[in-house]
């Protein structure tokens, strides 16, 4: 995946003056995580400082509130996420106040820590990674406006599969809990992301 084209509009971004903002979209398992940290390593080597990544992972709701709503064996779908948070603290950065503690998605835990991250007033890049930044439903439509370039990484099915099981191994899980969350969640959330997103400004394959 040649993440060069979106280097090179990024750095064309840095040149104007305010912050920015990015977001990475793509179905789990596609390497949005991967591709924002090369991006910002290469964007990083010539504006030292000058990029900060945000996960929309790190705005799941906490598993006890997934348990009280019957959504557990489901984490990863489009409702199990808190939109709103996502959203103000968008706002937040977008308002330049200063340093923001945002959130972070703990993969070894399954967990979200709270203020787990510091973005500070030097960041004026922002890279938002996350499946349904695109989303066109709300709340995710909510998101709209929020940023200056979309980016959608399109990764084959086959391909997801492969690399979700090898995910979930990594986590010790067995081959039928493997095989529940990935052919009852995460693939179904990745079409469900494909077919209802709008259209991204650049798509990387």
């Amino acid at each position: 995946m040649d993440i060069t084209p979106v280097v090179e509009r990024c750095a064309a971004m840095l040149a104007r003056p305010g912050r920015h903002f990015v977001a990475i979209v793509g179905a789990p398992g596609s390497g949005k995580s991967t591709a924002s940290d090369a991006i910002a390593a290469a964007i990083g080597a010539r504006h030292p400082d000058a990029v900060a990544i945000l996960p929309m992972d790190g705005f799941h709701y906490d598993d006890a509130i997934l348990n009280a709503r019957g959504r557990r064996p489901w984490k990863g779908a489009p409702d199990t996420f808190d939109v709103g948070g996502l959203i103000a603290t968008l706002d937040r950065l977008r308002g330049d106040e200063g340093d923001v503690a945002v959130p972070v998605f703990d993969r070894d835990l399954e967990l979200s820590r709270g203020s787990a991250r510091i973005i500070g007033p030097q960041a004026r890049l922002i890279l938002v990674e996350g499946n349904y930044l695109l989303l066109d439903r709300a709340p995710w439509d909510g998101l709209r406006d929020a940023f200056d370039l979309t980016v959608m990484l399109d990764v084959p099915e086959a391909e997801l599969a492969r690399r979700l099981k090898a995910r979930w191994q990594g986590q010790g899980l067995d081959d039928p809990e493997i095989t529940r969350k990935v052919e009852a969640n995460d693939l179904p959330n990745g079409r469900d992301m494909r077919a209802y997103s709008r259209t991204a400004d650049m798509i990387l394959t």
